[in-house]
């Protein structure tokens, strides 16, 4: 099948991944790691399946200035001007705005998709048709439209989009609210309404309405990213960015587009997906073995456990008697041993901690 030329992807790698510590680190955060032993990296991967749904020469990059060798070195074949090598970090909307004007540079009636580099997609045929309905959608109409996961179960550490009114698209409303990681009670509450889904942090929207997207959100910026259209020098637009992308606010593409636009829909998708931000999200996601316990790419011998998720470094052996309901990963100089169910809090303290009490080395 011809991929049409009009559509471009953005994928976002330059998080830190300290959630999934201490198998992602500072030095080589998750999204650069074969996590799951498959000989390709989340990055790689992501590639990969984007390159299958739109040309691969529309795919960009955004990293940031710590991780750009990554990027080069497990993806040699992207051209030097398909990475964007942000100069400071500035979380995910100054990224794809960013990414959005040198696509518009490109083709003024372009179709985009905005993904991250870290998420598990069960079923590849109906994740690249709900993107191609989208880009469908979006390149016929000036709107922000996200993709959404109905619940399986009240993840405190996703967040929750409420549908609203309907659209002619069957399965496309307008976002009513949403909440960014609830706590659990509330998260129960939403997943039993049936009014909410899962947000991916996926965005489409075509190459236009996203430029004007981004003067709507952030009106009081005195520099604009989209004064990049009109320089024709590479060297210049390199030297723009380098001087006052620092001066773009710390804002993520979630609270961007569902907290401060009213013009954003939410398509309902059912490809199989989780985000690989915690560790409790990749025991979700994974098939169980006995006693429902997850062993990730790791040589192990379990008895009387239950309901773990272990990921040793090649080479090691685990054996572990006795353990139920707990995280056991380890990582280069550091072992983490942590009950799963409050994995998410307490592992940022301990990176904090860690950080402080025996230096950045073991973060």
């Amino acid at each position: 099948m011809e991929l049409s030329t009009r559509n471009y992807c953005i994928i976002l790698a330059g998080g830190r991944g300290k959630r999934l510590w201490p198998t992602s680190r500072m030095e080589r955060p998750k999204q650069f790691i074969d996590f799951f032993g498959t000989g390709r990296t989340q990055l790689q991967s992501t590639f990969d399946r984007m390159a299958t749904i739109l040309p691969k020469e529309n795919i960009f990059i955004c990293t940031s200035l710590e991780y750009d060798h990554w990027v080069r070195e497990q993806l040699p074949e992207l051209s030097e001007n398909r990475i964007l090598t942000e100069p400071v970090i500035r979380n995910t909307a100054p990224s794809v705005a960013w990414g959005g004007v040198c696509i518009h540079r490109e083709c003024a009636d372009a179709r985009i998709v905005v993904v991250p580099s870290d998420q598990v997609i069960v079923r590849e045929d109906a994740f690249r048709k709900n993107v191609l309905d989208g880009l469908n959608f979006v390149g016929n109409h000036d709107i922000m439209l996200t993709m959404g996961i109905k619940p399986s179960r009240p993840e405190p550490g996703y967040g929750y989009i409420q549908m609203g009114e309907t659209t002619e698209f069957e399965g496309i409303t307008k976002v009513q609210s949403f909440t960014e990681k609830p706590e659990r009670e509330f998260a129960t509450m939403f997943m039993q309404s049936g009014e909410f889904l899962w947000n991916t942090g996926m965005f489409l929207c075509n190459a236009q309405h996203l430029h004007d997207f981004f003067m709507e959100v952030i009106k009081d910026m005195p520099y604009r990213m989209a004064n990049l259209l009109t320089m024709e020098s590479a060297e210049e637009r390199r030297q723009y960015v380098k001087d006052y992308y620092p001066a773009y606010p710390n804002l993520s593409m979630d609270k961007a587009a569902l907290e401060m636009t009213d013009n954003v829909y939410v398509m309902q998708c059912d490809f199989g997906w989780a985000d690989l931000g915690t560790w409790h999200a990749a025991y979700e996601c994974m098939q169980k073995q006995d006693d429902d316990n997850v062993v990730i790419d790791s040589q192990v011998m379990m008895e009387d456990c239950k309901g773990n998720i272990i990921k040793l470094p090649k080479g090691h052996v685990g054996v572990i008697n006795g353990l139920e309901g707990y995280i056991v990963a380890e990582e280069g100089d550091v072992l983490l041993i942590c009950k799963k169910s409050d994995s998410s809090s307490l592992i940022r303290k301990y990176v904090n901690e860690v950080g402080i009490r025996f230096g950045e080395k073991y973060i």
